[in-house]
This record gives structure tokens, sequence and C-alpha cells, in this order.
């Protein structure tokens, strides 16, 4: 529109240049004629310019609809392909591949260079029924089996489990049957998913609501809450882990969006 302005107000002034000349110079039946040639010639230019942005809009405007009328025909050429049904059910060497991916995942979620095989000679019969079987693991730390768990959810369970052979133990002394549940090998994220993320968020969730912003977590599982100078118990964790695993459990309530420090009373979450 500026644009527009600029080129009148020129225009005016050279009309007005040009009338002046023509007045200056001409004189007789000549000058009336040319001063009419000259607001002609400097109407149609007016009219030109104030009627060029109409103009180039309606062409805009065409160039769109024929633009939709060209998508909407290619459309309506692709909706008539149809992608043909699956008959057959899926293959037990397919439906294997896609859990072997999702159990892979899990376990190098925590350990990037795991590897597993299966010590089941028919797995795809424990996925199709929901059941339990065992795999065998490579470069995992601490571990060296696992239970695997397949919902009818199709949720996957990971059960990491170390077989020690009864020969390498005194007396029993190493039996891992003998360890308390908190001294085991365990991996805090793996525990995490398994034990306490359900009670943990289920409990900030009631929290919450009723005004708290943290909580301390004991070494034997309790869950506790500062009422005044007091710590009290609100739920309890099963197979707490022991403090030597603390460190990495801090980091796993840290990548599930919670505030988490050791402290001489134990693990206090916040959030």
């Amino acid at each position: 529109m500026s644009n527009d302005k600029g080129l009148l107000s020129g225009s005016i002034t050279i009309l007005i240049g040009a009338v002046i000349a023509i007045m200056a110079l001409v004189r007789g039946p000549w000058q009336a004629w040319l001063l009419i040639g000259v607001f002609t010639l400097w109407g149609l230019w007016v009219v030109l310019i104030l009627l060029l942005p109409y103009m180039q809009q309606a062409k805009r405007r065409r160039q769109r609809q024929q633009r939709e009328r060209q998508l909407h025909a290619e459309g309506v050429s692709r909706s008539t392909f149809q992608v043909p049904e699956l008959e057959e059910p899926i293959s037990d060497d397919l439906l294997l591949r896609y859990a072997n991916h999702r159990i892979l995942t899990y376990l190098r979620s925590s350990y990037a260079n795991a590897c597993f095989e299966w010590c089941e000679p028919k797995p795809t019969e424990l996925i199709r029924t929901n059941g339990t079987g065992r795999i065998r693991l490579y470069n995992v730390d601490d571990f060296d089996h696992a239970d695997i768990t397949f919902g009818k959810d199709a949720a996957i369970r990971c059960d990491l489990l170390r077989i020690v052979p009864l020969s390498k133990t005194e007396a029993g002394a190493d039996d891992p049957n003998n360890i308390p549940p908190n001294k085991q090998p365990i991996d805090p994220r793996i525990w995490y998913e398994n034990s306490g993320r359900t009670v943990l968020e289920a409990l900030v969730a009631d929290l919450n609501s009723r005004g708290h912003s943290k909580l301390t977590l004991r070494e034997n599982g309790d869950i506790c809450i500062q009422q005044g100078e007091e710590l009290v118990p609100q739920e309890h964790l099963s197979n707490f882990p022991a403090k030597v695993y603390w460190p990495r459990l801090v980091e796993v309530f840290e990548s599930n969006g919670l505030s988490a420090e050791t402290t001489a009373q134990g693990i206090q979450v916040s959030w």
C-alpha cells in the first residue's frame, strides 16, 4: 500500500510538471488537446496503480484453487488403493524377534552391552500362553540369568538372577537363600520398575494432595513423612536396595522426575 502511495504522489508531480511545460511552451488550440491527453494518460495510470493489487490477489486465488483441485484429484486417486489384510497369523520366528527386541531394550536400559540366549527349547509357546521362561545373560554385571514373564496385557517382566553352584559355597554361607532380600545383588532401575514405582507414585499423589512435598525412604524399606519432629511410616517397600545401591537409586529417581538425595536418615525424595 505504501508503494502505491509513492507511485501516485510521483505521478502527480510528473503531471504538474507536464501541465506547466505545456502552458508555458504551447499556444493556441494544441494547448487544450495536449492538456486533455496528459490528463487522460495520468487517469489511466492512476486506475492501473489502484487495480494492480486486486489483479494480483485474483491471480493468486486462481492459482490456489488450481492447486487445491489438483491435490483433491490426487487424493481421490490414492484412496482407491487398499492395503491387503493379512490372512495368515504371525509366524513364530517373527513373534520371537519382536519379543527379543523388547527384552534386549529392557536389559540395555541398564547394561549397554547386554545380550542373551534362550534356555527354553520353544520360547514362542511361552509368548502365546503368557508363560515364564529363563534366558542366559552375557555382559551383565552380578547376574547371569533372568526369568522372563509374558503378561496377558502384553507386558514383559524381567527378574534378574544369579545362579551359584552349591559346590562353590561353604556350608551354605554364600547361598543366596541365606542372604536377606535387601542384601542380594539387585539392579536399582529394575527394582524400581518392578516393586517401587507403583507404591511411590500412588503415595506421592496422595501426599501431594495433602500438602506434603517430600518423603524419606528408610533403610528397612519404610516410607516416612515428617510430622512434627518425628518420621512417621506411611508405606513399606519390599526388597528395598541396600545402601551400596543408593547412589544409583538416586539417579533412577531423578530420571523419573523426582528430586532425591542421600541423608543420615535415608533417601529423601521431593517433588
